[in-house]
């Protein structure tokens, strides 16, 4: 999809609110039974819910909110949702397992939600799925969903099994996402937290705004927001703790006495996140720290976390501002995507490698 695709796009999708953060599945979910590895399933138990297994156990019961478009534009006219971006349930991403069944989840998830656009386009919008763990395929996963499926970007995990997203095992895929301009939501998994926070009940309300800000602070520390300066890094649920966070990772930035001349707080107004913050002085905060145009409406609709109604937290908001986050923002973001042609993508790879590989001989690294 060509720039004026894009801009064409964007005139012909519905009135109303955007959200950034809605959730989707398959019920008739790939069976992975025969890769190694521990991967999601789901079991359908009639015509409008479902369950998701993990490991065979009960993960999380479903309904048809999460595969059936008119079930869910039912719920979007009755809050003036104009459009939902769809996105992988962060269960379904599968990070830490063998690199085989994520590439097939991945490819089977964002045919998926490329036929739920389909039947309603002025609607809804996609983030893909990608196999991290398989960097290189990762990238063609990400090129494949913004040039061939139209998405606005793909959805990934805080941390990579145990890699973080600032290794730079990541780093052409960091590089081809800043090259599309494309949007990569960054969502923090459930199972993923601490165990002391996971025994003592509070992944929800802990675990998982922390393991968002430690993956952004990562990110701004790693320099690779300025290898990948037009990468739209998106944080859920209003960046986690970051937003709080910052002021101390400044201080701690300053007593390490490394030189940095840019603060964290400086460079986390490349970041952007979700309104997802159930309070209006938290939501204040992110506008705060990443700035008016860099925060989005989001709801983690279908599920029972979410707004509603939608966009309920933004009524305080001067009419401006409630314009820009309940909608603009989106636009002014999917406006800037750039598709461009596999070959360029995988050629600028090969170059930057290869350019990379010449240094480290020359300094005999």
């Amino acid at each position: 999809m060509r720039k004026q695709g894009w801009t064409d796009r964007l005139t012909r999708l519905a009135p109303g609110l955007i959200d950034v953060h809605t959730h989707a599945i398959d019920p008739d979910f790939p069976d992975l039974s025969q890769y190694e590895g521990t991967f999601p399933s789901v079991e359908r138990l009639g015509p409008h819910s479902a369950r998701i297994l993990l490991g065979g156990q009960l993960y999380r019961e479903v309904d048809e909110r999460c595969w059936s478009t008119s079930a869910r534009i039912r719920d979007m006219d009755a809050e003036g949702v104009g459009v939902q971006i769809l996105s992988p349930i962060p269960v379904t991403l599968s990070h830490g397992e063998p690199a085989a069944g994520a590439i097939e989840l991945a490819r089977a998830q964002n045919e998926f939600l490329s036929a739920m656009v389909a039947t309603a386009p002025d609607r809804f919008l996609a983030f893909g799925a990608v196999p991290m763990q398989a960097p290189e395929v990762a990238v063609d996963e990400l090129i494949r969903c913004v040039n061939d499926l139209g998405f606005v970007g793909v959805e990934i995990g805080t941390r990579i099994g145990d890699s973080d997203l600032s290794d730079g095992r990541f780093r052409d895929f960091f590089r081809v996402a800043s090259d599309l301009s494309a949007a990569v939501l960054i969502h923090p998994f459930d199972r993923a937290s601490d165990p002391r926070i996971v025994s003592a009940g509070l992944t929800f309300g802990l675990g998982m705004p922390t393991d968002t800000a430690v993956a952004a602070a990562q990110l701004l520390k790693s320099r690779m927001l300025d290898e990948a300066p037009d990468a739209r890094f998106i944080l859920a649920h209003g960046g986690g703790s970051l937003p709080a966070l910052l002021p101390r990772l400044d201080r701690g930035q300053l007593l390490a006495g490394n030189g940095e001349q840019t603060s964290m707080s400086t460079r986390a107004r490349k970041l952007l996140c979700d309104s997802l913050t159930y309070d209006l002085a938290s939501l204040e905060l992110a506008l705060t720290r990443f700035g008016h145009d860099h925060v989005m409406m989001g709801t983690d609709y279908p599920f029972a976390a979410r707004e509603t109604p939608a966009g309920s937290i933004l009524a305080d908001l001067s009419d401006d501002l409630r314009a820009r986050v309940s909608r603009s923002n989106l636009c002014t973001l999917c406006a800037s995507i750039r598709p461009g042609s596999n070959a360029q993508h995988a050629a600028k790879i090969r170059a930057d490698r290869g350019a990379a590989d010449s240094r480290h001989h020359t300094t005999g690294g």
